[in-house]
C-alpha cells in the first residue's frame, strides 16, 4: 500500500500538520472557557468577556482553515491513491487469462475493483486525519485534564481500561464478519451481473420470479451478515456512555467537595475539566469506530493484494517476427483440457497445417471441441500438451500483442461495446479513414442496414449490442475483423445468424477480398464450409478426417452423417 502513497506523501503529511493546528485550537476552547467563567462571568468583568469572546472566534476561524486544508489535501491523497489502485487492478485484470478471469468470478472482481478500492481509500483519508485527530486530542486532552487537577486525571485513568476492554471485546466479535460480508457482495454482483445481462433469456423463459427469488436469499444473507456485525457494534456506544457518565459524576463530586472546602479548584476548571474528561472519552469511541473501518478495509485490501499479486497465467514471448504477409498455421499433437477438468480433455492429439492464404474450414457435431480448437490460436488458452505453431514459431513464443496482431476473429456471440457503429468497426483499427469503414462495412454485407439505422454509422449501440439483431452483430463484428486486415481470419461460427443468402455473399467477398489472408472458418452448416480448400472433421476432439468436401463424402462417415442429416432437415423444413 505504501508504494502507492510515496507519490502523494506531501499531502500525507501536510494533512496532519494542519489537522494539529485544528486540534490546538480545539484544545484551548475549554481553558479559554474556564477564565471567562471564573474571570468573566463570576468576577463581573465584561471587557474580559469580550476580548476572550474574539480571541476564541479568531481561533475558531483559524481551526476551521486548518480542518478544510487537512481535508482538502487527505482527500486529494485518498482519491489519487484510489485512482491509481483502480487502474492498476483493471489492467491487471485485462491480462488475465480466460481461466483466472473464470476462477475469480466477474462478480467478485467487479466487487473488487469498485467497493474494495472505496473501503481503502476511506482507510486512508482516516490515516492521514482521524487517527491523528484522535491520537493527539487523546493524549492531549490527558495533558490538559492534568493540569486542571491531577485528581481528575486519576478519573479518567479509571475509565479508560473499562472502555478499552468493551472495545476489543466487540471487534473481536464483528471483525470477522467483515469478511464474509465482502464475500455475500460478490454473490450478489455475480447474480446481478448475470441476469442483468441475460436478461432476454430470463423473460423469454418467465424466469423474473426466480431471479427475483435467488436475489433475494442471497440479499437475506448479505443482511443478516450484517444485522450480526452492527448489532454486536450497537451495544458499544451504549457502554461508552455510562462509563462516561459515571466518570463525569464522579468528576463533578469531586469538584464539588474540593470548591467547598480548600478552593483550589474553580467552576470554570470543573466545566473544563468535564470537557476535557469527554474529549478523552469520546476519542475512544472514535477509535473504535475507526479500528472497526480499518478491519474492513484490511479485509478488502487483501482482497484487491490477491488480484494485484496473482500473475498473468500466460506469459508473453520475446520473438520479434519479421514482417511479411504469411499466415501459416500448424497443430502438432495438441491436446487441450479447461482448468476445471483437468482430466477431461476436449482435443486429443489433434495434428494439421493450414498452408498461407488457404481457406480451412472446421465442421463436427456440438461439442466436439470445435471452439476450443481456434481459441488457442490467440492464446486464449494454452495447450496441455502439443504445440500451436503460426509462421513456424510457436505461439508460446510471440509477445502476446504481436500474435494478436496478426489475427482476426469473429465469434458466435458478437461482443459490441456501448458506443456508436463506427467506433465498434475501427475498434482494432482506430486510425482507419471513413473510406476504408465503408469498404469494410460492405464487404461484410452490413453498409444497407448501418445506412437505415436513424444516425447511419453514428448510430449508438446499445449495452451489448442488444439494439441490433443476432445478425446485424455479427456482421458488424466481421467488418470489425476485415478493416484489420489480418494474416490470419478466424470464424468461430460467425455466419450462424446470416442466411444463406448473405453468407454466399459474404463468402464471395473473402475470397475476392482476403485472397492472401488465411482464413479458418468453423461452422455447423456444410453449406458454409463445402467450397473451403480443406475440411477438418473432429469427432470427441479427434481429428477423424480432412480433405475436400467431394473427398470426405466418400471417405469420412461422421462428415457423410452430418451432410445426411441436414438434407434430411431441409427436406423436412420444406
Amino acid at each position: 500500500m505504501l508504494q502507492y502513497l510515496k507519490k502523494y506523501r506531501l499531502y500525507c503529511l501536510l494533512a496532519p500538520l494542519f489537522m494539529l493546528g485544528e486540534i490546538a485550537m480545539d484544545m484551548w476552547q475549554p481553558a479559554m472557557m474556564a477564565i471567562i467563567v471564573d474571570k468573566g462571568v463570576l468576577g463581573g468583568n465584561i471587557d474580559l468577556i469580550w476580548e476572550m469572546g474574539i480571541w476564541m472566534l479568531l481561533l475558531v476561524i483559524f481551526g476551521g482553515t486548518c480542518g478544510i486544508l487537512c481535508g482538502v489535501f487527505a482527500s486529494i491523497a485518498a482519491q489519487n491513491f484510489g485512482n491509481d489502485v483502480r487502474k492498476d487492478l483493471f489492467s491487471r485484470i485485462m491480462n488475465f487469462s480466460f481461466q483466472q478471469t473464470d476462477q475469480f468470478t466477474t462478480g467478485s472482481l467487479i466487487t473488487r475493483i469498485t467497493n474494495d478500492v472505496s473501503r481503502v481509500e476511506q482507510m486512508v483519508m482516516m490515516s492521514v486525519r482521524s487517527v491523528v485527530r484522535c491520537t493527539v486530542m487523546f493524549f492531549g486532552g490527558i495533558y490538559m485534564l492534568y493540569l486542571q487537577s491531577p485528581r481528575f486525571a486519576l478519573v479518567a485513568a479509571c475509565g479508560l481500561p473499562v472502555i478499552a476492554a468493551f472495545v476489543i471485546f466487540f471487534l473481536r466479535k464483528v471483525s470477522p464478519l467483515f469478511t464474509i460480508i465482502q464475500q455475500k457482495l460478490d454473490q450478489i454482483n455475480c447474480i446481478v451481473q448475470e441476469n442483468i445481462a441475460g436478461a432476454r433469456v430470463v423473460k423469454a423463459y418467465v424466469k423474473e420470479a426466480q431471479a427475483l427469488a435467488l436475489f433475494s436469499k442471497a440479499n437475506d444473507q448479505l443482511c443478516i451478515v450484517n444485522l450480526r456485525a452492527q448489532t454486536a457494534l450497537a451495544f458499544l456506544n451504549p457502554c461508552v456512555n455510562i462509563v462516561l457518565n459515571i466518570c463525569t459524576v464522579v468528576v463533578l463530586y469531586i469538584g464539588g467537595i474540593t470548591i467547598q472546602t480548600d478552593g483550589n479548584i474553580t467552576p470554570g476548571q470543573v466545566m473544563a475539566s468535564i470537557t476535557y474528561l469527554s474529549m478523552i472519552l469520546m476519542r475512544i469511541i472514535f477509535m473504535a469506530n475507526i479500528f472497526q473501518t480499518f478491519t474492513r478495509s484490511s479485509a478488502s485490501w487483501k482482497r484487491i493484494r490477491e488480484v494485484l499479486e496473482t500473475k498473468p497465467a500466460q506469459k508473453s514471448g520475446t520473438y520479434v517476427s519479421e514482417k511479411g504477409h504469411q499466415g501459416e498455421i500448424e497443430f502438432r499433437n495438441v491436446s487441450f483440457s479447461y482448468p476445471d477438468a483437468p482430466d477431461n480433455p476436449v482435443l486429443k492429439n489433434v495434428s494439421f497445417q493450414i498452408e498461407p492464404g488457404q481457406t480451412v474450414a472446421v465442421i463436427g457435431s456440438t461439442g466436439s471441441g470445435k471452439s476450443s480448437l481456434v481459441h488457442l490460436i490467440p492464446r486464449f488458452y494454452d495447450t496441455t500438451g502439443g504445440e500451436v505453431l503460426v509462421d513456424g514459431i510457436n505461439v508460446r513464443d510471440y509477445p502476446m500483442e504481436v500474435l494478436r496482431d496478426k489475427i482476426g476473429i469473429v465469434q458466435q456471440k458478437s461482443e459490441l461495446f456501448s458506443r456508436s457503429i463506427e467506433e465498434n468497426i475501427t475498434w482494432g483499427t482506430p486510425n482507419a479513414d471513413p473510406e476504408e469503414i465503408r469498404r469494410a462495412a460492405r464487404l461484410a454485407q452490413a453498409e444497407d442496414f448501418i445506412q437505415n439505422t436513424p444516425n447511419g454509422y453514428q448510430t449508438h449501440v446499445t449495452e451489448s449490442g442488444h439494439s441490433l439483431s443476432g445478425g446485424q452483430k455479427q456482421r458488424i463484428s466481421i467488418a470489425r475483423a476485415m478493416l484489420k486486415r489480418p494474416e490470419i481470419l478466424i470464424l468461430d461460427d460467425a455466419a450462424s445468424a446470416l442466411d444463406l443468402k448473405t453468407e454466399a455473399a459474404l463468402q464471395a467477398s473473402f475470397n475476392r477480398e482476403l485472397e492472401g489472408t488465411t482464413k479458418l472458418i468453423v461452422a455447423q452448416r456444410v453449406a458454409s464450409v463445402k467450397n473451403a480448400d480443406k475440411i477438418l472433421v473432429l469427432d470427441d476432439g479427434q481429428l477423424s478426417a480432412r480433405g475436400t468436401h467431394e473427398e470426405l463424402l466418400k471417405t469420412s462417415p461422421v462428415y457423410g452423417e452430418i451432410c445426411r442429416s441436414q438434407i434430411k432437415q431441409e427436406v423436412n423444413a420444406s
